[in-house]
């Protein structure tokens, strides 16, 4: 445990933390299975963790904002329309968090952790099954209800906790929606920094955060997009896969023995 070492240290290991997820978000995805760990590692309680994690790197999915402008603007009537379905989501999700206990939610997020795990280390073959699907002329039809429901809860999900939030909802989307891989990467983006911003304000609003956490992971975040712009031609994506999954499954297994 980390919980007992200076301030100091606490300090650089948070930012580097920030760092790695803000790097690991512009390349591959999967920011929180790094974050999220490393608060509970310092000491912060579960609800105080998920919730500083949350705040703390949003910075690091701006960029993938500005790559998919021109997929965005080609369907902005999309986005609006769903709008109030992510921000309904998100609301219902981070209520049920913060109306819960620390007890309940360290019940339930090994599962969570353990889920999004599996979900983030079989994205590529999902996403490669899609692809052969649409190459091979497969029909994919826009199933208006469908969408609105996995949205909604996609983002009850991401409200509550967060990580693999991405990987749902390219799934919901590449199966109600005719629209090539990069849209739906595009779409992907976007409606998860929705989610994610309005889970930030409320947790902000309520004040269940620690400044110093949340002030150090963004710093870190917003170094480690940058970086990731840098890196992301020269680093491997399976290495930081890699790095993910594995901190992934062991956080899992380490939150579970310790129910």
């Amino acid at each position: 445990m980390l919980a007992t070492v200076a301030l100091g240290w606490k300090i650089l290991i948070i930012f580097v933390a920030g760092c790695a997820a803000g790097i690991s978000n512009g390349i591959a995805g999967g920011g929180t299975f790094l974050s999220f760990p490393t608060l509970l590692a310092v000491g912060l309680p579960p609800l105080v963790a998920n919730m500083s994690s949350s705040v703390g790197i949003l910075p690091s999915t701006f960029g993938g904002i500005r790559g998919f402008r021109e997929e965005l603007r080609a369907h902005r009537s999309l986005l609006r329309s769903l709008v109030p379905t992510c921000v309904a989501g998100s609301v219902g999700g981070t209520a049920a968090l913060l109306l819960g206990t620390n007890r309940t939610f360290s019940l339930v997020v090994p599962w969570l952790i353990g889920a999004a795990t599996v979900l983030f280390a079989a994205a590529p073959q999902i996403t490669k099954s899609l692809a052969r699907r649409r190459a091979g002329g497969e029909a994919v039809v826009v199933h208006r209800r469908a969408l609105v429901a996995g949205v909604l809860l996609c983002a009850a999900y991401g409200g509550y906790f967060g990580a693999g939030l991405g990987i749902l909802l390219m799934a919901v989307l590449a199966l109600t929606l005719p629209y090539e891989l990069n849209v739906l990467q595009g779409l992907r983006v976007a409606l998860s920094l929705l989610i994610n911003t309005v889970a930030g304000v409320v947790f902000v609003a309520r004040g269940h955060l620690s400044v110093q956490a949340v002030s150090v992971l963004l710093v870190g975040a917003l170094v480690g997009g940058w970086l990731g712009t840098l890196l992301i031609r020269r680093l491997s994506p399976r290495v930081v896969r890699a790095l993910v999954i594995t901190i992934g499954a062991i956080t899992t297994v380490k939150l579970a023995l310790a129910l």
